[in-house]
Order: C-alpha cells, then sequence, then structure tokens
C-alpha cells in the first residue's frame, strides 16, 4: 500500500535549531556580558545543551514541572543562586535572542507545498506541545500538519516503537502507511524504520555524517528528494545524492 502520510521531525529537521541555539546564545551571552565566564561560545552551548538534557529528562519523568527544570537549568548554568523570578527573567532575555534567529530550513516550503495535495502531515517530536505548537505557529506552518504529538504529553519518547504507533493511531493509519522524516540516524531514522514505517533519515551534513549510517532508514541530503522517494505526483523531486 502507498504512503498516506508523512510524519515530520521538528528540531534539526524542519527547524535550523543547531544555528538559532549558537546564535541566540552568543547574542545573550554577549548582552549578558558573560561570554568570557564559559571560554568559548561551543563551550557554553555544550554545558547549556548538557544540561537542558539532564533537567529535561527530570522533566519528562514527572520529577519537576515544566518551570522547574528550567529554572534549575539557568541556576546550573550561572551557578549562581537565584530567585524564581531572577531564573525566569534570565531565561526570557535568552528567549528573546534565541527566537529572534528562528527559521526554517529553505528546503522545507518548497517539500510541505510539493506534497500538500498528494500526502497528509503530522508533527512527532520528543518535546513538548508547549514548545513545539508555539514553535510550529511562530515559523508559519502549524496550520500544515493535522496533528502534532510530543513525548511529554504521549509518554512515551522516540525511539520506542510506541511513540511512532501512538501519531500512527492519530491519523488512523497502519505503519506501513506513514513515512518518517527525521534528523538522528537511531532515534528517528532506525527508531522509525524498527516501528514499520517508511523511515527517511535527513543528513544535512551536520553532527552525525561522520557516522555509520544504520539499516533501515533510506538516507536523503535534502528534502527536494523525498518527493521521489515517495513516489509523489511532483515535478519536485530530485534523485538521491546517496549511492
Amino acid at each position: 500500500m502507498s504512503i498516506q502520510a508523512v510524519v515530520w521531525d521538528v528540531d534539526d529537521t524542519l527547524f535550523d535549531y543547531t544555528t538559532a541555539d549558537r546564535l541566540g546564545m552568543h547574542a545573550h551571552l554577549t548582552a549578558e556580558g558573560l561570554l568570557d565566564d564559559h571560554g568559548t561560545v561551543e563551550q557554553a552551548l555544550a554545558r547549556w545543551r548538557e544540561l537542558t538534557d539532564l533537567h529535561w529528562a527530570r522533566f519528562a519523568a514527572g520529577e519537576a514541572t515544566f518551570e522547574t527544570q528550567r529554572r534549575d537549568r539557568v541556576r546550573a548554568f550561572l551557578g549562581q543562586e537565584l530567585t524564581d523570578a531572577e531564573a525566569d527573567a534570565w531565561f526570557e532575555r535568552y528567549l528573546a535572542h534565541y527566537e529572534a534567529v528562528w527559521a526554517l530550513f529553505p528546503d522545507v516550503l518548497p517539500v510541505l507545498d510539493a506534497l500538500a495535495a498528494s500526502h497528509r502531515h503530522a508533527v512527532l517530536s520528543n518535546s513538548s506541545l508547549h514548545i513545539q505548537d508555539r514553535k510550529l505557529r511562530v515559523l508559519g506552518v502549524h496550520d500544515r500538519f493535522e496533528a502534532i504529538l510530543c513525548a511529554a504529553e504521549i509518554g512515551v519518547s522516540k525511539p520506542e516503537a510506541g511513540a511512532f504507533h501512538a501519531v500512527c493511531a492519530a491519523l488512523r493509519l497502519a505503519p506501513h502507511q506513514v513515512a518518517y522524516v527525521g534528523d538522528h540516524p537511531e532515534i528517528d531514522g532506525r527508531g522509525a524504520a524498527d516501528a514499520g514505517l517508511l523511515s527517511v533519515w535527513i543528513d544535512r551534513g551536520g553532527a552525525y555524517a561522520t557516522i555509520d549510517p544504520p539499516t533501515g532508514p533510506h538516507r536523503i541530503a535534502c528534502l527536494a528528494e523525498l518527493p521521489s522517494l515517495l513516489g509523489a505526483d511532483s515535478r519536485f523531486g530530485a534523485p538521491s545524492t546517496f549511492r
């Protein structure tokens, strides 16, 4: 049976998270006079991401509220005992710099347009709806998706099959009728393939470009390759650059 729907990851698949994170943190640390306190911007980002993963896991496990994990990240990053109000204010200033550089990858809107008539579209993210719903609205693509599912709300995360099957259930489609597109070769690529979906790994040449590709997912370098992979009736499709 042909693919009826495409389910998308968000960060570093549709949304250029890595660039926004780097530029936003650089602008924020500069404005706060903290650029020299963390070595390089890359070191500061590595520490911020480490703390984000740590405290987000607490939130996902129900050990902290959304607000608490965010405040604790700020306190740990700065190494200061801040009041809730002070931590919130610092994070809001950071958020303003981060959101100012939000952008979709340039190949996103063309492929969504090309597949609009032939396929249904949804989102499955390991983040929370609180974050991703707003992000997709700000980026102007929220209405492109008929379902937006996030791990924090459904209670299961990629690469667990249950996460992929939850979005298939929301679409009322069997896994073999759904394609999943994501940037992480294991969490997205192998996870979707093992769950029975048509798995598409978008390898933009970033952090995972040098690893050995897992078996299962199809590997593409640009979303322009997706329509031809799906067999869509579109002139937009481009042949794969991977052999």
